[in-house]
């Protein structure tokens, strides 16, 4: 039971850490790419098929 005074506070540092670099990633605008989804609904590249040779 000794090993639980260690792992629980590093579980919620890491965890904390964690949250901490997701919130930066959005704040930064990483995940925004509407022109992106857009251009690849309509294009024919982007297929569900595998390109024939």
């Amino acid at each position: 039971m000794n090993i639980l005074t260690y792992l629980i506070p590093i579980s919620l540092v890491l965890g904390g850490l964690g949250l901490v670099f997701f919130v930066f990633t959005i704040r930064s605008n990483q995940y925004d790419d509407p022109e992106g989804d857009a251009r690849r609904i309509l294009s024919g590249e982007y297929d569900d098929r595998p390109k024939q040779d």
